[in-house]
């Protein structure tokens, strides 16, 4: 279904709440992912932490992502959309207040337990608020709502260590939990203004008909194989770019951090531009190929000669996640009904995050069993490669209403 499909409204026309509300909600999905490597070595002071277990960190995110993605599904048949998300936005807000007070490994564990669990319920909600709010601006509303997730990855490495020297890396990881507060105000507020609204089915529930099904549609598939290569080329970055340039390309942890936040930071040309294409674009099979060249060349640079121009192989490497918004924006162009987009947006999310799991912990136990990152690098770019076979299925313009209807 794409923009055209519906008559265009002003952007802020009677939905100012909404688009306040998707955008601050964006700019907390990366905080707490981005914020805990560069404080690392800070946080083993008073929390032993070894290469096992910081993959295990690692690991977190994309896991908590898949496994309460699964569910989201079956949370918005029971409530709205809009009530849910205020649910995993308390989850996330107590979550990083969890983080900040830890004592103990396990504490820290079970913080950000509650902290990524937030984070994949509201993963998986916002394509259907987009589709459900602006219907007829969904690769505009896409791309800003992607744009400020790479905000959100990109500030937290520049300030971790500053922040974490000045006040504690106590403080420095707690923070993010104010932007989640102020993420809340707008969803509490509509559903103040609506409560007595009844929710309309046909835009919160997802067909159990479609859930049962789309396990056997190619486009899905295909879609969910383009985002769990991003996510796991991306949090295996996250959880260990900066140990892997401090080892190979003999860079300061301040550097380093600097290093995370450029590779988050090329997130924005992605979120301005793929969106755009995609809805415009015949072949979107060519973003998938381009995607994996900037994945291998970065991968590359960085195994063959990290300590030269490592700027240019990090950016690289960060532009290869375009794979992010060009999935979220094929999950409502290749929907033709708001099931279908609720449906389709916790099967990739929750298939892609479950596989993007195992990025960061494959990276800490090759590491560990190797001493090196030479098969580290070689996993990511052996993943990359895999993505070729989805740019096929993705290029046809088949819908997934399509693909059950002949399942």
């Amino acid at each position: 279904m794409t923009d055209a499909a519906f008559p265009t409204r002003r952007l802020w026309s009677g939905r100012v709440l909404a688009l306040l509300g998707i955008l601050l909600v964006a700019s907390s999905l990366r905080t707490a992912v981005a914020a805990l490597s560069p404080i690392v070595s800070l946080v083993e002071v008073d929390i032993p932490l070894g290469s096992v277990a910081l993959g295990l960190l690692g690991m977190l995110p994309p896991l908590c992502f898949a496994l309460f993605g699964i569910v989201t599904p079956m949370l918005t048949r029971r409530l709205s959309l809009e009530r849910v998300l205020v649910l995993a936005l308390i989850a996330l807000m107590i979550g990083h207040a969890g983080r900040g007070g830890a004592g103990s490994f396990g504490w820290f564990i079970a913080a950000s337990v509650a902290t990524f669990a937030g984070l994949g319920v509201a993963n998986v909600i916002l394509p259907p608020l987009v589709k459900k709010y602006f219907p007829d601006r969904i690769g505009l509303v896409t791309s800003l709502y992607v744009t400020v997730v790479s905000l959100s990855a990109l500030i937290p490495p520049l300030v971790a260590v500053p922040i974490a020297d000045a006040a504690g890396w106590r403080v420095s990881l707690g923070l993010w939990g104010v932007l989640t507060l102020f993420a809340l105000v707008p969803w509490v507020t509509m559903i103040v203004r609506h409560r007595r609204a009844p929710a309309d089915p046909r835009v919160e529930e997802a067909d159990a008909t479609i859930l049962r099904r789309i396990w056997g549609s190619s486009i899905a598939w295909a879609i969910a194989v383009v985002f769990a290569a991003s996510s796991l080329n991306a949090y295996a970055m996250f959880a260990w770019l900066p140990q892997l340039l401090i080892d190979r390309a003999d860079v300061s942890p301040t550097e380093a951090g600097v290093m995370l936040s450029l590779y988050a930071a090329m997130g924005f040309p992605c979120a301005v531009i793929i969106p755009a294409l995609t809805a415009r674009l015949k072949n979107v099979g060519l973003l998938v190929y381009l995607g994996v060249v900037f994945f291998v060349v970065g991968d590359l640079g960085l195994l063959l000669i990290p300590d030269t121009l490592t700027w240019l192989w990090v950016s690289l490497a960060g532009l290869g996640p375009l794979f992010f918004p060009l999935a979220l924006v094929l999950i409502n162009l290749r929907t033709r009904t708001h099931e279908g987009a609720v449906a389709l947006s916790g099967f990739v999310q929750s298939v892609g995050y479950l596989i993007g799991a195992i990025g960061p912990l494959a990276m800490a136990l090759l590491h560990e069993l190797t001493g090196a990152w030479t098969w580290p690098l070689l996993f990511l770019l052996a993943t990359a490669l895999l993505v070729t076979i989805a740019g096929a299925v993705i290029n046809r313009p088949h819908m997934l209403e399509d693909d059950l209807a002949r399942g």
